[in-house]
């Protein structure tokens, strides 16, 4: 239909899956699609080149920096998230630190302890406030 706003393609595809009993300690490397439902302590980064997916459910508690293009969060992140493509917050999403976004799109009930900061494509950084984005805008 005309006007309607299209979401990045995203694949479904997962290639890793960290499940609800695992507890990592250590940074991941990854390419493709990662799903976590368990927990991670150390940082996530996708490899360089890749049109790379993180997905965070409900279940799933990430304690470091995340450097994904694409972000789908419905659990917590203790860190900051760099994002160069699509971040969606979920309602159960809660992130304690800096949100760097290119695109953003958040449910009401997600939470951002932290500053939301937009990436236009040519590096150049915005920084907006939490307070200053309601569910309703992002």
């Amino acid at each position: 239909m005309w006007g309607q706003n299209k979401k990045p393609r995203q694949t479904a595809h997962i290639d890793s899956l960290i499940g609800q009993n695992t507890e990592i300690h250590g940074d991941i490397i990854f390419s493709g699609g990662l799903h976590v439902d368990g927990t991670i302590k150390g940082s996530v980064i996708a490899q360089t080149g890749e049109d790379s997916v993180l997905t965070l459910s409900e279940r799933g508690t990430i304690e470091g920096e995340v450097k994904v293009p694409n972000v789908v969060i419905n659990g917590s992140v203790i860190g900051d998230v760099h994002a160069t493509g699509h971040v969606e917050l979920a309602a159960q999403a809660r992130i304690h630190g800096n949100v760097y976004y290119s695109l953003i799109e958040m449910a009401m009930g997600a939470e951002v302890n932290g500053k939301l900061m937009h990436q236009s494509e040519k590096g150049t950084v915005t920084e907006t406030s939490a307070e200053e984005v309601t569910a309703e805008e992002a």
